[in-house]
């Protein structure tokens, strides 16, 4: 029975190319955006080099001061890190680095922009660089205020050409600096891991040491995820203790220590809402929901015209004996059919579409995986649904007298 019911399933499909068509395009849209979507995203907050550990990473990349009428937020400074992170329990590494920011290198009468990170030395040691050449600067280099620089492959290959570039001199903003290491590309989808080049913080002037706010970044690797919850109280009560710097205007300070995804949520949503990670994902649950069910709703409504149209055929079938559950499974079967045709297009598509964006990004280096878990999770969404959209419509026309099919009985 099933494998008559599949081959008949193909031969009507076949038969109205028109209606199969149009499905396969919804079904096949569908699934390429809701792929190249959880592509990106895993490739931003999932686990990868450089941040195989993301999944023990906490940071610190907002903070803000809110008021009645006011409020002010911008990337943490030096000096609220130094402050809020260092010595946390629970913590095995704390690091503090810079927002990439543009530098000039100036080589042989040439000037090329450049991204160029400030880290100090334990930033190396959360995030697990491949080094193609030499290695990272260290803790004393940053301490000493050395003129060394670390760069990624492809600005080597754009400065130096593919020879080696470690010991060799570069003019970055007018100064000299000693190449000390070159790591193999990264995706610019690692939020804390992209630059282009990364050289140590140095020397801050006072100011800077002690500054609420400014252009750095807190990383946080814990020994253990079992420890976050202590790590965030303790922030906090250390974020409650810092001097707002007018309280007449500003009652508030407001900052997290977060994981990737909540830091993005908190960046995104200005650090407004109370639980920012909780409001972005509800965002994003709703309209991957809503987005989801315009396929189901399309295929309903093709899937009710369909069935009109076959009333004579169904009727024939009835006044033949065919049972009503035969009858059900025959227009469930055709909806399962047509969706993993589409999702085997949808797949091939995804594939170029990834392939795509990555040679029209406009930053070098990017790379998208193609989830298989999320596209298997995709598939079998659209499956519930084509069951969905075809189960009603045929059980109703099932239930009709075979006089009143054969006449075109309305559902």
């Amino acid at each position: 029975m099933r494998n008559t019911s599949l081959k008949l399933a193909f031969k009507v499909l076949a038969r109205r190319k028109v209606f199969t068509a149009i499905s396969l395009v919804g079904i096949s849209l569908t699934l390429v955006v809701l792929v190249v979507a959880a592509a990106i995203f895993d490739n931003t907050f999932g686990a990868a080099a450089p941040e195989s550990r993301i999944g023990r990473m906490l940071c610190v990349r907002f903070v803000g001061m809110y008021g009645p009428e006011s409020s002010y937020g911008t990337n943490p400074g030096f000096g609220f890190l130094n402050r809020t992170i260092r010595n946390l329990p629970g913590a095995e590494i704390v690091s503090v680095y810079s927002e990439s920011l543009t530098s000039v290198i100036y080589d042989q009468g040439r000037r090329i922009e450049a991204q160029l990170t400030r880290t100090d030395g334990a930033y190396w040691r959360i995030l697990d660089f491949h080094f193609v050449e030499g290695g990272p600067f260290t803790a004393a280099d940053d301490e000493a205020d050395r003129r060394v620089v670390v760069l990624s492959q492809t600005l080597r290959d754009k400065v130096f050409g593919s020879g080696p570039a470690v010991g060799r001199k570069l003019n970055i903003g007018g100064k000299e600096f000693r190449v000390v290491g070159v790591v193999a590309p990264v995706t610019p989808t690692r939020i804390a891991a992209w630059s282009e080049m990364w050289s140590p913080i140095g020397a801050l002037s006072a100011e800077e040491r002690a500054a609420f706010g400014g252009h750095f970044n807190g990383l946080v690797l814990a020994r253990s995820r079992a420890g976050f919850g202590a790590m965030k109280r303790e922030f906090a009560a250390r974020v409650a203790r810092e001097p707002i710097r007018d309280p007449k205007e500003y009652k508030e300070i407001r900052a997290g220590l977060d994981t990737p995804f909540e830091a993005f949520a908190r960046q995104v949503t200005s650090n407004r809402p109370r639980n920012p990670a909780l409001v972005l994902t509800s965002i994003i649950g709703v309209m991957a929901l809503l987005f989801m069910s315009l396929p189901a709703l399309n295929l309903i409504t093709l899937n009710l015209s369909r069935i009109m149209e076959r009333s004579g055929e169904i009727g024939v079938r009835k006044a033949f004996g065919a049972p009503r559950r035969a009858l059900v499974m025959q227009f469930v079967s055709e909806n399962i059919v047509l969706t993993l045709i589409g999702g085997a297009i949808a797949f091939l598509l995804s594939i170029f579409a990834l392939r795509t964006l990555e040679a029209v990004a406009p930053v070098a280096d990017v790379h998208l995986d193609l989830n298989l878990r999320v596209f298997a999770y995709g598939i079998v969404i659209a499956v519930f649904f084509g069951i969905l959209s075809g189960l009603y419509p045929a059980w109703k026309m099932s239930r009709l007298h075979p006089v009143e099919a054969l006449r075109g009985g309305s559902l």
